[in-house]
């Protein structure tokens, strides 16, 4: 069977928070994300990504209600998000964390990505979601 369409890249990823003003600062300050829209009646703020958009919505407001509980150690509400990022400078970007009180999980580490491989590293927002800060492909 021929598809009818092609994927050509991610459009946007959700994400329930605790804290919503809290989860915007940590995306734009630490991200370097910045807020495209505001939908207060909904209870969620549009963040551009590159040229994706993160949408983060509160576990009380509207939208994120319809989740139940928030995510925790015992559920998450997405294994992780990954973000292709450039330049991919391992230690700017641990001294970068660091000055938000951020520890990596580890060490940079060679995965598989859209691009093909290259080095990733991982650390938690504060609600517990992984994200991935995913640099160029090795090969080129």
């Amino acid at each position: 069977m021929t598809p009818i369409f092609e994927v050509q890249r991610i459009d946007h990823l959700v994400l329930r928070v605790r804290d919503l003003a809290h989860s915007v600062r940590f995306y734009g300050e630490v991200l370097g994300c910045q807020v495209e829209r505001r939908r207060e009646h909904l209870g969620l703020v549009h963040l551009r990504a590159g040229a994706s958009m993160i949408d983060l919505v509160g576990i009380d407001g509207m939208l994120g209600a319809r989740g139940g509980a928030a995510a925790g150690r015992e559920g998450r509400n997405v294994d992780h998000l990954c973000l292709r990022i450039a330049p991919f400078d391992e230690p700017a970007l641990v001294a970068h964390l660091a000055g938000f009180g951020i520890a990596p999980v580890g060490p940079a580490e060679l995965n598989f990505g859209a691009e093909g491989d290259g080095l990733s590293l991982y650390f938690t927002d504060p609600d517990g979601n992984t994200i991935e800060l995913k640099g160029p492909s090795a090969r080129g």
